[in-house]
């Protein structure tokens, strides 16, 4: 089974990296001095945290050896190391930055607890995740993987963590965290055809489906996804086809300890 493939992930590159911009510019850190990058992926994130922290120590943490790879090349001045989400040991950073991971974090309110717990005073946990499970792209994964020609692939939509309620995040970061920013934002990423949605969610939503059915079986769940793609979001009449994405987004400090 393959576990990430950076060339699929990084085709909308612009579009992949602005989410963690926009994340990075609610960070109350001037000079954060070590950040973990946490499901760093190809190292989008982790140069968009360079830019905006230049003299930090920064590592980025994946559980892909190809995005890692990928990751090294693309922000040569960061380390780099093998590690799960859920369960990789931040003690001793200052920021832990999360984009776009935790949806595929096994009961990830539980890991954004501990993460929370685990900063110094004064520390962040910034963190993006897509909240895009009911939206027409995601149905019509699990709709097409319900057809009995697609068997193998139905239990992969339980590999992705439901997102939760404003209330549930601001209940698992404080305490200890005495100031929580929390928000959501659409992004409706202005494409030129029904098959770049299919290109865009082949890197990462589409990915568990894919894995899960032998050569054959994937051309043709592609072929039946892509034909539901393309009655779901039809062009405008100027020609451009528009796909909503809505994401939440989540910057916590933890509070100071009062002399």
């Amino acid at each position: 089974m393959q576990l990430w493939d950076a060339r699929r992930y990084d085709r909308f590159e612009a579009e992949r990296a602005r989410p963690s911009r926009e994340l990075i510019a609610r960070i109350p850190l001037r000079e954060p001095r070590r950040i973990l990058d946490l499901g760093c992926g190809s190292g989008l994130s982790t140069v968009e945290l360079r830019r905006a922290f230049p003299n930090a120590e920064i590592v980025g943490v994946d559980i892909s050896p190809d995005m890692l790879a990928a990751a090294a090349k693309r922000a040569p001045d960061a380390a780099f190391a093998v590690g799960d989400a859920a369960s990789f040991d931040s003690d001793g950073f200052d920021l832990v930055f999360a984009n776009a991971v935790f949806h595929w974090v096994s009961d990830h309110l539980k890991a954004i607890r501990r993460l929370a717990r685990a900063l110094p005073e004064g520390g962040v946990l910034a963190f993006q995740t897509p909240d895009n499970d009911d939206e027409p792209s995601h149905r019509l994964m699990r709709a097409v993987a319900a057809r009995p020609d697609f068997a193998a692939a139905r239990a992969a939509g339980a590999a992705r963590e439901k997102i939760g309620a404003f209330a549930d995040y601001d209940a698992a970061l404080c305490p200890p965290c005495v100031e929580v920013d929390l928000w959501r934002t659409t992004y409706a990423h202005r494409l030129d055809s029904p098959g770049d949605i299919v290109k865009w969610v082949e890197g990462a939503g589409l990915r568990p489906y894919l894995d899960a059915l032998d050569a054959q079986t994937r051309t043709d769940f592609l072929a039946a996804y892509t034909q539901a793609v393309a009655d779901a979001y039809p062009a405008l009449a100027n020609g451009a086809v528009l796909f909503p994405f809505p994401r939440l987004f989540a910057v916590a400090r933890r509070g100071l300890t009062k002399a």
